[in-house]
């Protein structure tokens, strides 16, 4: 019995640039926003480290989902082989 093996999904090289043009353009917009603000420089300096946690928050929260997703998907594929084994090894016309 043969599986066939899910295609694994690869990003093309304009989406990835296009992910990464957007997160900086995004993240330059923050910080001017917040180097031009008429506010005191603690203020500014708190929205600064406030930005750079959520970016850094992101990027772990973003690591976390993508290994739960692999770890899974791995489970999967085993519990996948140890059913097509059974079924393999299994004779329903085989006396005993």
């Amino acid at each position: 019995m043969t599986s066939e093996a899910p295609i694994k999904q690869q990003s093309t090289t304009a989406y990835y640039g296009m992910a990464v043009a957007s997160f900086a353009v995004a993240l330059a917009a923050v910080v001017i926003a917040v180097l031009y603000m008429d506010v005191d420089v603690w203020i500014r300096a708190f929205l600064a480290v406030a930005m750079l946690y959520l970016v850094t928050s992101s990027f772990t929260l973003a690591k976390v989902v993508r290994d739960r997703q692999e770890a899974g998907a791995l489970v999967s594929r085993v519990d996948q082989a140890r059913l097509e084994k059974i079924l393999a090894d299994h004779d329903p016309f085989k006396t005993p």
